[in-house]
């Protein structure tokens, strides 16, 4: 298998870097690109990096490397990204999972389909802290990260994301839809995301359950390596 890991908000693809050593052991092929503006990339970022950015950075990827059957993972907000490269590259991807984050319909915009008042709190940091375009890491606590040295390795890792990134509705129609997806759900939290498990139920997805914390991949690599790996993958 192919895989091709894109990281939430404030993230890089060093992310992944619990999870990754584990599929390639498993012979798969895998990448784990770090979206313009944050973390190594953090020197590109500028009021002008959105979603369509970010959308642009993983297609590019696909076409540069030539990949096909790809299964492609998107955490939290890059479960945003997944849905518009499953629009522009569905003939590249065997299957879209999205690990506990957004499965927005065509046109939907990542600040909406938060809740209210976690887009709130997004909403006033950007214009205080954030200097009015980007957005402050959040609280490792309220994504459910509680050892002191998962603590200590994202901390300084972390960096602010565009906030044009959630005010950009994504472009994922039809094309997009006819990519098999699996849904990742994440219990041990605040559950922000959990609509979006229930959602991807009602669309014939294949949904799994991880006991664990926003940051799976940090928190239960082991076992969302084994997830991602997992076969049959749903029907078209």
């Amino acid at each position: 298998m192919i895989f091709v890991l894109v990281s939430g908000a404030w993230h890089g693809g060093w992310c992944w870097s619990r999870v990754a050593p584990l599929l390639r052991a498993a012979g798969h092929e895998v990448h784990t690109p770090t979206l313009t503006g944050v973390s190594d990339r953090a020197h590109l970022l500028g009021p002008h990096v959105g979603l369509d950015t970010h959308v642009e950075d993983v297609v590019r990827l696909l076409d540069a490397y030539d990949l096909t059957g790809v299964r492609l993972v998107g955490h939290s907000y890059g479960a945003q990204v997944v849905s518009g490269v499953a629009e522009r590259r569905p003939e590249r991807l065997a299957l879209r999972v999205h690990l506990d984050g957004f499965l927005p319909d065509d046109g939907d915009a990542a600040i909406d389909l938060l809740p209210p008042e976690i887009a709130g709190h997004y909403r006033e940091s950007v214009t205080t802290a954030g200097f009015g375009w980007l957005i402050p890491p959040r609280s490792l606590t309220t994504l459910g990260v509680t050892d002191e040295a998962d603590v200590a390795w994202l901390t300084p890792r972390l960096t602010p994301h565009p906030w044009a990134a959630y005010l950009d509705p994504v472009t994922a129609g039809a094309k997009a839809a006819s990519v098999p997806g699996r849904y990742l759900n994440c219990t041990d939290w605040l559950a922000v995301f959990a609509p979006y498990a229930e959602k991807a139920r009602a669309l014939g997805w294949d949904v799994r359950d991880i006991a664990t914390g926003h940051e799976a991949m940090v928190t239960a690599p082991g076992t969302l390596a084994e997830l991602l790996m997992d076969d049959p993958a749903p029907a078209r």
